[in-house]
């Protein structure tokens, strides 16, 4: 079982820490935690997919659900390739996007057993009991 989680509230990250944070297609990092990736790690402005700095972006405003899923599949993905780097995600689609944790934690299925991949305990909360 799942014993370490995404903090909170993270305001600086270690060497081969990076930010999962939900973003738009266009990369405008104006608000939530796409505003945060972008002033504090180095999330580039107009890169709304992937890495940026020490930032990983994954789309939330474009659609339902299923238009996040392959965003999501493409970062475990991605995150699986990377195993020197260890990925922070925030609840990504819970804030601006309007979506729930009910919502958006079952696309993050493939990610629990994921040594370098850190939910946040909301998620694996949803997901443990999904399993149950």
């Amino acid at each position: 079982m799942r014993t370490k989680f995404t903090p909170a509230y993270i305001d600086s990250l270690s060497s081969g820490e990076i930010f999962v944070f939900g973003s738009n297609l266009a990369g405008m990092h104006g608000g939530g935690a796409a505003w945060v990736a972008h002033m504090k790690f180095g999330a580039e402005w107009g890169v709304g997919v992937g890495l940026t700095g020490q930032s990983y972006a994954i789309p939330t405003m474009q659609g339902g659900v299923e238009t996040i899923a392959p965003y999501v599949d493409d970062f475990i993905a991605f995150a699986a390739e990377h195993p020197d780097l260890t990925f922070l995600v925030t609840p990504i689609g819970c804030g601006i996007a309007g979506f729930t944790p009910e919502e958006i934690a079952p696309l993050f299925a493939k990610a629990l057993d994921a040594p370098n991949v850190l939910l946040p305990e909301v998620f694996v909360d949803i997901l443990n009991k999904e399993q149950e």
